[in-house]
């Protein structure tokens, strides 16, 4: 199963940022008063990086009356946002900044009688890849070489994540089936700490997002050894992809923002064009180069579609991790 790039591209049809066509329907509305921003995720982790830079652009441009107001809501890896937005009791000031969870978590814990498809698209402001990270002091330098060793560990090899069924164990655990791996896998509270754990060296080996392993890429501290993405990524043109090595899959993590179920057509209206001002700008559009993050506008249709196949996807991925 792959969650690629062409997948996006299907569904999104080359179209425009949807939210200029509604425009019309948002005049007259403000918000009232300070918007919920809910991160469903830690703090330090890709989604938590990128709500407070959307933040403060919206800040920085002036673009809404009211501010947003960031919130990490990131507890039962993403249950505590999802059931918030869900019993809000002000649908029109409740958004959400989301990330793949947003379809495991229900997946995985029915129990919360949570349904994705009743909250309200807003905005996809892009798609990010995963990486196989590992430290430089490991001496690793290749895919090759990372194969050999966790193999040469035989189970000892440790990796860390974000808990079982998210994002980064459905990657790993691709990896230990197509290569036949054995190792330990320890989760820790969201992809910021995930890096600097590895960063210490209490873990061997990670497969973070290209932000928020960034500063320490940076400073000489990670060596890249293979991208999860349908091609090699501009800013790391030497890191071969998985596909590469004979093996089809692909994954991206979504950067969206949606809004609470009930949320007046009004409402959607004003912050479908709220954050295509903020998707439409040099400040965003540098964002998505700087932090190798793929544009991906969708339509209120396309990702209403775009939910339903995922749904289906990730069912069929968490399958066979559990």
């Amino acid at each position: 199963m792959t969650l690629s790039r062409r997948i996006f591209l299907t569904l999104a049809g080359g179209s425009a940022l949807a939210a200029l066509p509604f425009a019309a329907l948002a005049e007259g509305w403000q918000p009232k008063r300070p918007i919920d921003f809910t991160i469903m995720a830690g703090s330090g982790g890709g989604a938590d990086q990128i709500a407070r830079f959307i933040q403060s652009a919206v800040e920085a441009d002036g673009l809404t009356n009211r501010p947003l107001i960031p919130t990490n809501r990131g507890g039962g890896s993403g249950a505590e946002a999802l059931l918030h937005l869900k019993d809000t009791g002000d649908a029109d000031h409740t958004l959400m900044v989301t990330l793949n969870s947003f379809y495991t978590t229900p997946i995985r814990q029915a129990d919360l009688g949570v349904d994705i498809e009743t909250f309200t698209p807003i905005t996809m402001m892009g798609v990010d890849p995963f990486i196989l990270w590992v430290h430089k002091e490991s001496g690793i330098t290749t895919f090759e070489e990372y194969i050999a060793k966790v193999k040469e560990m035989d189970g000892e090899y440790v990796m860390g994540g974000t808990g079982t069924g998210q994002e980064d164990s459905i990657v790993i655990t691709y990896l230990q089936n197509a290569f036949d791996l054995k190792l330990k896998y320890i989760p820790f509270d969201g992809g910021g700490a995930v890096a600097k754990e590895l960063a210490g060296q209490q873990i061997m080996a990670t497969v973070n997002n290209p932000s928020e392993a960034k500063g320490f890429y940076e400073a000489g501290d990670f060596v890249p050894l293979l991208a999860f993405s349908d091609e090699r990524m501009a800013a790391f043109p030497d890191v071969p992809t998985l596909k590469e090595k004979g093996h089809d899959f692909s994954y991206f993590n979504q950067r969206a923002i949606v809004g609470a179920p009930g949320m007046s057509p009004e409402a959607a209206a004003y912050y479908r064009e709220l954050f295509g001002k903020v998707y439409d700008g040099e400040k965003w559009q540098t964002y998505l180069t700087s932090e190798s993050m793929s544009p991906m506008p969708m339509d209120e249709a396309q990702t209403r579609a775009y939910w339903t196949a995922q749904i289906q996807s990730h069912r069929d991925l968490l399958a066979k991790i559990q």
